[in-house]
């Protein structure tokens, strides 16, 4: 299933074909595919190069591991993701490493590598569904994350699956297009909240 943007303007085919569905099928993502995302995630921007993203990985190949990450989400992301083949939690190291200064660029950083792993994972005809419904003090728990550092997000990857396989409430949001805000709720120009003149445009 491929829910496309009903764009205004032109972008590059993969953003429009990007989605988070809540049903996986549950095929196996191949190694060579899943190293290929976190690739990409490796070479994403960050502040002063910092790189303050840490991923904990874990698939099904591994069920012990995958029931121990699956218990870091939240009870409402567990019904769903535990279909997922990948799942993982994207953790962001909070301070440089060169003077221990707050590095408030670090959760915006991670952030952009989600962003070029999802990339990734759609040219590869993989789907990504991240959730801040995570539960981060049990993932600092059983990960021994070390202070200095915070669990973020949860993220699944695989194969997006049949929406018919969803309690009913999950199925619509699967079935339902995608939308969002017009440019001119959020370019501003002049003073806050008041839609930039070039955004206004009609394409």
């Amino acid at each position: 299933m491929i829910k496309r943007a009903s764009n205004d303007h032109p972008i590059h085919e993969l953003l429009a074909k990007r989605w988070s569905p809540y049903a996986f099928d549950g095929r196996p993502v191949p190694k060579a595919d899943l190293l290929s995302l976190f690739e990409a995630a490796r070479w994403a921007a960050s502040s002063y190069n910092e790189q303050p993203w840490s991923y904990i990985v874990a698939t099904k190949e591994e069920p012990a591991e995958f029931e121990k990450l699956l218990s870091c989400l939240v009870e409402g992301n567990q019904g769903w993701a535990k279909a997922a083949p990948v799942l993982a939690i994207g953790v962001a190291s909070l301070h440089f490493k060169l003077n221990g200064k707050p590095n408030k660029a670090a959760i915006h950083d991670l952030g952009l590598a989600a962003c070029s792993l999802t990339f990734e994972a759609t040219a590869r005809g993989l789907a990504v569904h991240q959730m801040i419904g995570i539960l981060p003090e049990r993932a600092r728990e059983l990960y021994a994350i070390p202070q200095g550092y915070e669990a973020v997000t949860g993220i699944a990857i695989g194969y997006a699956g049949d929406p018919n396989q969803l309690p009913d409430h999950l199925k619509q949001r699967d079935l339902a297009p995608r939308t969002r805000k017009p440019l001119g709720d959020f370019l501003f120009g002049g003073t806050w909240g008041s839609p930039s003149s070039w955004a206004r445009v009609i394409p």
